[in-house]
């Protein structure tokens, strides 16, 4: 009994010292639930989750997949660990996971399973080219120091394998989800869907961040942020403006010759 009350007390401590994770949870379940169907979506949550917890857990005593890093502990007593891992971190990467799978589907229509999750995968990790510099300087914002990088990094204080890293856990978790889970519904993750919430989430979660950068004046990193994901939107609407035009072009003359038989 006294161990799930402390569960219960730890779990509220999470909740209410991130209320923005929470935030961007419940439109990922809502999103998913609709988009995906609620089986699919909890199966995509709990599969994210296993993945980011596997890869971070790692991560902190070998270095593989994001590089070497620590968790201080220093909220241990407030917010819900797992091992050494605060719950929360690892419950983001599901949603961010989502979004990105989301955005890879709205503007580029139905690819291979293996180019979509390899395409949301970048999608993912571009998102960490402004959230993990944040994150580091938690110390500086509500976030709080949660973590650090023993040898620091190249990009803002971040190394360059941590990139690696989301790339490998966003592959791995889009990559699952469409060969084990979505193949027992007949391909239905492939199809179109609606990914509009979750491209609403994508950018909600890229705007709460870069918001956090000039409220802790970071301007630089900012104006990388920025720059970095003005570019991927670019060429995102000019790659999928094509392939739009392509589909139009061969629906037309689908129906050019349903009309000459």
């Amino acid at each position: 009994m006294n161990a799930l009350a402390s569960f219960a007390s730890l779990f509220l401590g999470t909740v209410v010292l991130r209320p923005y994770v929470f935030v961007f949870l419940a439109v990922f379940v809502i999103a998913a639930a609709r988009d995906l169907g609620a089986r699919r979506m909890l199966g995509f949550l709990l599969w994210g989750w296993v993945v980011a917890f596997v890869a971070e857990y790692a991560s902190t005593r070998v270095g593989i997949p994001f590089g070497l890093y620590d968790y201080t502990g220093e909220t241990r007593n407030v917010e819900l660990y797992i091992a050494n891992v605060p719950f929360f971190d690892s419950l983001s990467f599901p949603f961010l996971a989502y979004a990105s799978f989301c955005l890879a589907r709205w503007r580029l229509g139905p690819i291979r399973p293996g180019a979509l999750a390899a395409i949301a995968a970048i999608f993912m990790t571009l998102l960490d080219v402004v959230i993990d510099p944040v994150a580091v300087r938690g110390d500086r914002w509500f976030l709080g120091r949660i973590f650090y990088y023993p040898a620091g990094g190249v990009y803002f204080g971040v190394p360059l394998s941590n990139f690696a890293g989301w790339l490998i856990v966003g592959w791995v978790t889009v990559g699952g989800y469409l060969t084990a889970i979505a193949r027992r519904a007949g391909g239905a993750a492939t199809r179109a869907g609606t990914p509009g919430p979750g491209v609403a989430l994508y950018y909600g979660v890229l705007g709460f961040n870069l918001a956090i950068t000039c409220w802790i004046g970071e301007f630089g990193l900012f104006l990388a942020g920025t720059l970095v994901h003005l570019a991927a939107f670019l060429l995102l609407y000019g790659v999928g403006g094509v392939r739009i035009g392509r589909q139009a072009h061969r629906h037309g003359q689908d129906r050019g010759g349903m009309r000459r038989t």
